[in-house]
């Protein structure tokens, strides 16, 4: 009886080869996004001590830290009052020496300069469906040619609640896949706006700020956050280091310790 291949997807060749820092672009710096930022950070010192080009991150957050942000959220007391990206990215470049920019606005909205908003890697850190649907029509606006070094390939979205939280990658452009006699390819990965719209649609989510920190832990766990970046920030760096993936993401239940990986599934072509 003959078995189906694994379902994988290869690596955009870029991510394995870069002529220039693979750009990516973090949208939120809040108790996922500073995470997440970290996470990035010693990515890139690995990537560079093994001789890839590394990485260069614009992180973007309208936000300011206040007195509930600290303990949950990477700030410090020192910090209050700061913008959130401002903080977190002065603070990468001085304990790594890196030049990564921080934009003091929200990526959605579409003020941003239309140059910032071009990545090879999206991620959205954010607390919101309507975030989510504004970050995906961006997307579609500023996806460029297929040569161009800032065309966006990726995009990783993580969302949680309280105890609870999933990572999804998804593809912006179809990538190329190698021909396999060992594997069966994806070369498109579902974007979770699309996958998942009903459900996003159907969510009361409306943003809204704590005033303090025991308040703040009752809508998110101290380590969800945590949790859902190191799971998240692996899979971005199996993409980097083994060139080929098997799971597209995740969902996670640290109420019970419980991760369910999500696999590569082909997307039936629609019929014309």
């Amino acid at each position: 009886m003959k078995t189906q291949n694994p379902i994988v997807h290869f690596s955009d060749p870029y991510l394995l080869t870069p002529t220039n820092p693979v750009v990516v672009n973090l949208i939120g710096a809040g108790g996922t996004g500073s995470q997440v930022l970290t996470a990035l950070s010693r990515m890139n010192h690995s990537l560079i001590a093994l001789g890839h080009a590394g990485l260069f991150v614009r992180c973007f957050d309208d936000d300011l830290i206040t007195e509930a942000n600290l303990g949950r959220q990477l700030f410090a007391t020192c910090e209050l009052g700061q913008p959130k990206a401002a903080a977190l990215i002065a603070r990468i470049n001085r304990f790594f020496g890196t030049n990564w920019k921080s934009v003091c606005a929200r990526f959605e909205n579409g003020k941003a300069d239309p140059e910032l908003m071009r990545s090879n890697i999206t991620i959205s850190c954010v607390d919101t469906a309507a975030s989510r649907f504004k970050i995906a029509d961006a997307l579609k606006r500023n996806s460029t040619g297929s040569y161009h070094r800032d065309r966006s390939i990726y995009w990783m979205d993580f969302g949680n609640a309280q105890y609870t939280g999933q990572v999804f990658l998804s593809t912006v452009q179809t990538v190329k896949q190698p021909t396999s006699k060992q594997f069966t390819t994806s070369d498109k990965l579902p974007w979770v706006t699309n996958e998942y719209a009903t459900l996003l649609k159907a969510t009361d989510d409306t943003e809204m700020p704590s005033c303090s920190l025991a308040e703040a832990l009752l809508k998110q766990d101290l380590f969800i956050n945590t949790s859902l970046s190191a799971l998240g920030a692996s899979l971005l760096w199996s993409l980097f280091r083994e060139g080929m993936i098997r799971y597209r993401g995740f969902f996670l239940n640290l109420k019970d310790f419980r991760s369910q990986p999500v696999p590569i599934t082909l997307i039936k072509k629609k019929k014309s």
